[in-house]
């Protein structure tokens, strides 16, 4: 008990607490209309926007039970899963301008990913797009399926399958956390424009004309955004080994059981 307090009051850990303290009541405090990639409320045809609740809702069901199961078995989890919400909450609500005139952002969502498997950042991830439509017009309830398919599943699961494979096999945890953290970052943003595509073919072109413009317009911003949310995963990761190494290590049978 005494070392897990006198972590929380090392003045390195406080400093990093503080920032993002600062960062998350900043966000919260200051909210307004977000036109972020976040599928807006009322953009998707009722057909669309219905069809990604149905492929959704059991990603979300499974990581119910995966939650339920981590927080019944190891309940003293519960402040990190607590945290990997929070990292959630904070890097996809950072909305970046685009030189084309719209916007883009972190997903946040590799870290709990990582941590907990990507079945329980379905709920997490689930949660925070929820939070952010209802308190700082960032996406919507018709599109909160759309929304949550692209970043709280498969952005999880890319994040989840790229650090398992390339910790498992070369025994590089810190390039593996980076590449799943940014790798997870620019999935979502190729499903998201996927789902804007088949929602909105082009005239000349169709489907994949359509991508290849609704890609196009976040990639000068995207492509760097998920470089530098690898970086601060990496560093997040490597203060969390430092300070919290014991649940570290409970969780590895966790994230074996999915």
């Amino acid at each position: 008990m005494k070392q897990k307090l006198a972590s929380v009051f090392n003045p390195r850990g406080f400093a990093q607490f503080l920032l993002f303290g600062v960062g998350f009541g900043v966000t919260v405090l200051y909210p307004k209309p977000a036109q972020a990639m976040h599928i807006m409320e009322g953009f998707l045809p009722v057909g669309w926007a219905i069809f990604w609740w149905v492929v959704f809702l059991p990603f979300f069901v499974l990581g119910l039970r995966s939650l339920n199961r981590i927080v019944r078995e190891n309940p003293e989890m519960k402040l990190l899963l607590a945290l990997a919400g929070a990292f959630t909450f904070v890097l996809s609500a950072l909305k970046i301008p685009s030189v084309t005139g719209s916007s883009s952002h972190p997903t946040g969502t590799g870290l709990g990913a990582m941590l907990f498997g990507p079945l329980t950042m379905a709920v997490l991830g689930t949660l925070v797009l929820l939070f952010q439509a209802l308190l700082l017009a960032h996406g919507g309830l018709t599109t909160l399926g759309a929304n949550a398919f692209s970043m709280a599943v498969v952005g999880p699961f890319v994040a989840y399958g790229v650090y398992r494979a390339i910790a498992t096999s070369t025994g590089k945890n810190q390039v593996a956390i980076f590449l799943g953290a940014a790798l997870a970052n620019l999935t979502t943003y190729l499903v998201t424009s996927i789902q804007l595509a088949l929602a909105f073919p082009a005239p000349v072109g169709g489907i994949f004309a359509s991508f290849l413009k609704f890609a196009g317009i976040f990639a000068l911003t995207q492509i760097p955004l998920a470089i530098s949310e690898g970086l601060l995963t990496v560093m997040v990761w490597n203060w969390l080994e430092s300070y919290n190494r014991e649940d570290l290590e409970v969780l590895k049978p966790i994230k074996r059981g999915g």
